[in-house]
This record gives C-alpha cells, structure tokens and sequence, in this order.
C-alpha cells in the first residue's frame, strides 16, 4: 500500500473523456433498452491473476460521474499485491449507472495495474542491488502522469516526466551540437541551478568527456555488463550512474549487478500487459 495518490484535478479530464468517447451522443443504447429505470444491482471487481493493483481511483471515479449514487467500497488498496480471485472493490447503486461505467472504470484499472504488476517484478528480481528501476517518457499520449503513477505503485521510481523538467542529451543532440563537449558546455550554461543535467553515452572515451566536465547524471545506453562495470569504475561516484537499452526482465538482475544506480525501461509503461481484472453480477 502506498500513501502517494493523484489529486482529482489531474485524473477527472481523462475520466470524462474516456466516458464521453463511451457515450457518444446517444448515451448506453443497449442498457437504457434492457434495465429497468428504478433497477439496483452489486457488483464486485475481482482480479483473475495475481498482481500489483494502481488505479483505484479512476474506477471510482469513472462510477462517481456517471452516478453520484454508486457506492464504490475498496477492499484493497493501490500498490497492493493480491492473488487471482481477490475481490478488488464493490459496486452498489442503480444498475444503468453501473454497466455504462464499467467498461471505462475497468480499462484504467486493468491497464494500470498491469503496468505496475511488471514494475514489482523487475524490482523484485534487482531487489538484492542497489539499482532502483525507472520508467521514461515512453508513455501513451495523455496517459503519462497515470501510468508514470503506476509505475511507483509497483515499486518504481520515475525519470523526468517531460521536455520541461530536466536537461537529458541525447545522442542526437551531441550528433548536431558538433560533440558531447560542445553540447554539454551549452546545456550548463543554459540550464538554471535547481534543473539537473544528464548526458547519454554510448562510449566510455564519451563518458570521460562528460566527467571532464561535469554532469549530474549519465545515461549509459546500449553498454554490455563488462562495460557497465567500467563506466561504474570511472564516475566513481561522481554522477547518477543509468544503464538504458534493451534491459529486459531476463537481463535486469545481470545489468544491475554490475553497480549501476538505476535501471531505465520503457517497456514496463508502453508494452505491459493489462492485469486481468472483471465485474460481475451479484445481487439486485
């Protein structure tokens, strides 16, 4: 369970935008057909596979807006683990209003806690290093502070969350600045004193150039485990240390042995499985 939460400012637009893309402009046709106006009805979400839970809130919430009469009762909590078959939450109120929610209130529950189902397995399978597991800006448009959000729920920790918040040059940045140098020396005469600075290397004749000069971070992409450890040798603690590139939940345990401070993966926001997650019918 984690104390960290969205405030209902940043979730309530892509709640409502997830519904109206439901609704349309003629509204839930086939439930407003078959139910009854005055109809109430109790459902339960209940997880078909173990994982790590995120998303709580948006299926509340997703159920609040259509009806403000759904009572949403948790039994667990974000950043929970449960197994298959654990009842997630309850749902009590008219029954339109619950089917016309479900849909939506399920795709952010499902999606999110896939998402942090894969970051609690990374992080448990790096838990014996001092690595720490980030996400990056490999987000799905408009979802990224709900899936950066997910990511810490299973244990993760995120990068910059945007263009704006952190410098981070990349090997096409060095390639039109002319080299890391040049790049490097105009970044830090750029950036403020409360923006980090980070360089992406690929090279360790590169990452001498960069200590040379000084960085906060440096991002060590593609590198073999024998160079990781080298690159760890040479910053000798005098940079955030990040391997990036093709770190794989098989090959987390090796890269992160190697001593670096943090493993970077995109794969565990754009291309995580959905948690297996339903709704089902209990009692009118």
């Amino acid at each position: 369970m984690s104390d960290f939460f969205l405030p209902r400012l940043m979730i309530e637009p892509l709640l409502r935008h997830a519904l109206l893309e439901d609704l349309g402009l003629a509204g839930d046709i086939t439930t407003d057909a078959v139910i009854p106006a005055g109809h109430r009805s109790t459902v339960v979400m209940a997880s078909r596979e173990s994982g790590v839970i995120a998303g709580l809130d948006l299926a509340e919430l997703a159920f609040e807006l259509i009806d403000p009469a759904l009572v949403f009762t948790r039994h667990v909590a974000d950043g929970d683990r449960i197994e298959a078959k654990t009842v997630l939450a309850t749902v009590s109120g008219p029954s339109r209003a619950l089917l016309t929610a479900e849909r939506v209130a399920l795709n952010f529950l499902c999606h999110l806690s896939g998402i942090a189902t894969q970051t609690r397995r990374v992080v448990d399978v790096v838990a014996h290093t001092k690595a720490a597991v980030v996400c990056t800006r490999k987000t799905t448009p408009g979802l990224r502070a709900v899936e950066k959000y997910a990511v810490r729920m299973g244990g993760g920790m995120n990068h910059r969350f945007a263009l704006y918040d952190a410098v981070l040059i990349k090997d096409n940045h060095i390639a039109i600045a002319g080299s890391v140098r040049d790049a490097l020396l105009s970044a830090k005469a750029r950036a403020g004193h409360m923006v980090k600075i980070e360089v992406e290397v690929d090279r360790l004749d590169q990452l001498q150039e960069v200590l040379d000069i000084g960085a906060d971070a440096v991002l060590l992409d593609n590198m073999t485990p024998q160079m990781l450890r080298q690159a760890v040798t040479m910053i000798d603690g005098r940079a955030i240390a990040e391997a990036s590139g093709g770190i794989t939940l098989q090959r987390a345990a090796e890269i992160a042995e190697t001593g670096v401070d943090l493993l970077s993966m995109g794969w565990i926001t754009h291309s995580a499985p959905v948690l297996d997650i339903g709704l089902d019918y209990r009692q009118g």
